[in-house]
C-alpha cells in the first residue's frame, strides 16, 4: 500500500514520473480535472479487504445506465466474470473478465480498478480494459418523406411515392413508367 502511495505522489506531485518525461508510469499524462477525479475514485473505493459487487461496479463504470439495469442483468444471465454466469452481489477483482451482453452488444472489459462510486465518464475509462468487438455499423436510414403542415390527405400517387420511399411495396406487375396498370395503349 506504501508503494501505491508513493507511486501517486510521484505522478500527482509535478506531472513526471519515473521516467521523467511528463509521463505517468509510461502513459499520457493526465489532465489536472481528469487527476483530481481519479484521486477521489480511489479514495471512494474500497478498503482493504473489501470487495465491490458486480451490479455495482459495471454501474460505477458507466457499463450500463443504472445500478438496477445492472441487477436485472446479473439476474438474467447476461453478466459473466471468467466464464461464470454470476448473481448480482458476486464480488468483482481486479483482472477479472467481465461480459456484459446490454442492448444489443456484448462488451468484454478487464477490470483494473475497483470503484464503487460513479464517475465521470474519463476516469471510468481507466478502471478497465475494453476488448469489445467494434459496434456494428449503423444502417444508413432514407429520409422519410415529410408533408407540409394543413396540406391535406395524401393523393394515390403521393401515398404510392410514400411507400416507395418507406420500401413497404414496390411497383407491382403492368406499372411502368406510363403510371397506368390497366390496357397498353394501341
Amino acid at each position: 500500500m506504501a508503494a501505491e502511495g508513493a507511486e501517486h505522489e510521484e505522478t500527482q506531485g509535478n506531472g513526471t514520473g519515473p521516467g521523467g518525461d511528463g509521463s505517468a508510469t509510461g502513459e499520457q499524462p493526465l489532465d489536472p480535472k481528469i487527476a483530481a477525479a481519479v484521486a477521489a475514485a480511489e479514495a471512494a473505493g474500497p478498503q482493504n479487504g473489501e470487495t465491490v459487487r458486480i451490479d455495482s461496479w459495471i454501474w460505477s463504470v458507466r457499463l450500463v445506465k443504472t445500478r438496477s439495469l445492472g441487477a436485472a442483468a446479473c439476474r438474467g444471465g447476461h453478466v459473466r466474470i471468467n466464464g461464470e454466469r454470476v448473481k448480482p452481489a458476486h464480488a468483482v477483482r481486479v483482472g477479472d473478465e467481465v461480459r456484459l451482453r446490454h442492448e444489443g452488444r456484448e462488451r468484454i472489459v478487464v477490470v483494473t480498478r475497483l470503484i464503487r462510486k460513479r464517475v465521470g465518464a474519463p476516469v471510468a475509462a481507466q478502471c478497465y480494459i475494453d476488448n469489445s468487438p467494434p459496434p456494428p455499423p449503423r444502417e444508413a436510414v432514407a429520409p422519410v418523406a415529410i408533408r407540409d403542415r394543413g396540406a391535406g390527405r395524401p393523393t394515390k400517387r403521393d401515398r404510392r411515392e410514400l411507400e416507395r420511399l418507406r420500401g413497404l411495396a414496390g411497383p407491382g406487375p403492368g406499372i411502368g413508367p406510363g403510371g397506368g396498370a390497366g390496357k397498353p395503349r394501341p
